[in-house]
């Protein structure tokens, strides 16, 4: 079958995730909800009080560091410098006190409750709010979930041993990563598959690029090397997209699929199993 053009396999690109709608609530931004709420009607804003309150909420630590701006990574890295722990929910357990000294003495934890809980908020407020909030947006994982599923899917209806997420060898005991290998990873693997669909953009896309340069550049000639590229974020990095359609076109990998080109991938997946005698 011949290679499409590049702006052929550009318009094959889909959105993975569907589309959040903000004002519908979920179960995280319902638990932020009922913290803020108890926070809201404590009898006074202090470190004992506010020591009070962690203990018998230790699940709900993250909204302190909301309050002072932390995200649940940030508050993390501050729990472990200053406590040596990431594990708010023991720690709010065991040493509320130092939760709340920590997060007042380096963030000023009390003095901005006390700004945040009396403030009315205007819409543009919340704007500002949702343009950070990770709340109920989709996790940037998300999407290269939803390929990796289905290219594994595939490979349990052909009936094909397999490995996920590990890295395979090549030539001279090089290795690299992948998302999938049959019939596992190391020196075993016979197909190698990558799976690399963003609907958002970043960094993530050009370390995706490179893991696939790596797979090509350390196969040996008797190992089938596949790659599932998709999703709408890949539009705003056409240079890297177009890197991964150059190894295909000259021939430095086998295929390279979207989803709604998986049939194809089905395909050529089987026959290069039958090929190496694998089915």
């Amino acid at each position: 079958m011949a290679i499409p053009t590049y702006d052929e396999y550009v318009a094959t690109l889909s959105r993975l995730t569907e589309h959040v709608d903000p004002t519908t609530s979920t179960p995280e931004a319902a638990a932020i909800k009922m913290a803020a709420d108890s926070l809201a009607v404590l009898d006074s804003l202090d470190k004992i009080a506010l020591e009070r309150w962690t203990r018998e909420n230790p699940q709900a630590v993250p909204v302190l560091g909301l309050t002072v701006g932390l995200s649940q990574e940030k508050l993390k890295n501050a729990l472990k410098q200053h406590m040596g722990t990431t594990g708010w929910v023991t720690a709010a357990r065991e040493r509320p006190g130092e939760i709340v000294a920590m997060l007042d003495s380096q963030f000023g934890l009390v003095e901005s409750l006390k700004a945040q809980i009396s403030r009315t908020y205007s819409f543009g407020d919340v704007l500002v709010a949702r343009a950070g909030a990770r709340v109920t947006a989709v996790s940037a994982s998300a999407s290269g979930r939803v390929l990796e599923d289905q290219i594994e899917a595939i490979a349990v209806e052909l009936g094909l041993t397999y490995e996920t997420r590990t890295r395979f060898e090549g030539r001279f005991g090089r290795t690299a990563p992948c998302d999938l290998a049959i019939p596992a990873g190391g020196a075993a693997a016979q197909v190698v598959v990558a799976a690399k669909a963003f609907d958002s953009t970043g960094s993530k896309l050009t370390d995706a690029v490179r893991e696939v340069e790596e797979m090509a550049e350390v196969r040996k000639g008797s190992q089938t090397v596949m790659a599932a590229i998709d999703g709408v974020g890949w539009l705003s990095r056409a240079n890297d997209l177009r890197r991964i359609y150059t190894l295909w076109a000259n021939g430095e990998i086998d295929g390279m699929y979207t989803v709604s080109t998986l049939d194809r991938f089905k395909a050529d997946l089987q026959d290069a199993a039958r090929f190496k005698k694998l089915i």
